[in-house]
């Protein structure tokens, strides 16, 4: 299982081969003889590439549970203060990773040199039994699922313009006056190019004509700082803008209810120590944070 994982998840036999210190025919071998125990053909095979049959997408993904699983209970037999090692995969979105993961991760390497991280930072939302991801930073109310969740914070979603822009075009005083002001939006947070309020105790939404359209938050928060027009962000995203002054909240009496800030583990019966700790880290650090609590 662990040869077919590694040739599958490297894309050939020979980095499979690399990534394992094995010799590419004794990689050959393992795979032949797991093919022909289980009588399927689990990957189609050439000189440079392989693709995975539809049998075998569907057997990665039991294997990677399957060796979790008994990398559990070989972290649990050698023991709960054993010193955190091995691989571990984390997921977040893009801005959020770059903002309030990565120092967490940075400190996490210091403290433990021996695990070796993988970020996926994406605005996707990833899969994390299918992509072998460990721990998840999520925002938003989650859905009912298996995973075990930890809150650690919370965003508000925000509506915004420079001072430069609101001074020229004034300031709305209703989200209706939305419809008569130049609008930005980032497409992945805004598909729908709709904002979202709360009044008198009930949700509404005002549809909007967008200026510019970017696929990037980045993007939508420069257009926004260089007088562009109004936009809508999460809180978190443009922190440093509203302490620099680059950016104002506006309509911030009709705001909808925070979005709750999680982190998502599918950590078993067992609590690996390479898990434990960085959950652990990662929580103590975004409660932490001034700007999520």
């Amino acid at each position: 299982m662990g040869v077919f994982v590694a040739v599958a998840e490297e894309g050939g036999l020979s980095s499979g081969a690399r990534r394992l210190g094995l010799s590419a025919p004794s990689v050959t071998r393992a795979l032949t003889d797991l093919e022909q125990h289980l009588g399927v053909r689990l990957l189609l095979r050439t000189t440079r590439h392989v693709r995975m049959t539809e049998a075998g997408e569907r057997y990665l993904a039991d294997c990677r549970r399957v060796i979790s699983a008994a990398d559990e209970a070989d972290q649990a037999a050698i023991g709960i203060n054993a010193d955190p090692r091995g691989r571990v995969a984390l997921t977040a979105s893009v801005l959020f990773g770059r903002m309030h993961v990565m120092p967490c991760v940075i400190k996490y390497m210091k403290l433990y040199p021996a695990v070796v991280v993988s970020a996926l930072f994406t605005d996707r939302v990833v899969n994390m039994i299918e992509e072998g991801v460990d721990v998840a930073i999520r925002i938003g109310e989650l859905p009912d699922s298996s995973y075990k969740a930890i809150r650690v914070g919370s965003a508000r979603r925000v509506i915004c313009a420079s001072p430069g822009y609101l001074a020229e075009h004034g300031i709305p005083q209703s989200p209706e006056e939305l419809t008569r002001h130049q609008i930005v939006v980032a497409s992945g947070l805004n598909p729908t190019a709709e904002f979202k309020f709360f009044k008198n105790g009930s949700p509404f939404t005002i549809k909007v004509e967008p200026k510019l359209t970017v696929t990037d938050n980045d993007s939508a928060i420069d257009a926004a700082v260089k007088g562009l027009g109004v936009s809508n962000f999460l809180s978190y995203q443009i922190a440093p803008q509203l302490a620099e002054g680059s950016l104002k909240i506006v309509l911030s009496e009709y705001e909808q209810t925070a979005s709750p800030v999680h982190i998502l583990h599918t950590e078993g019966r067992y609590a690996t120590a390479k898990i434990r700790t960085l959950i652990d880290l990662m929580a103590e650090n975004l409660r932490a944070d001034g700007v999520l609590n």
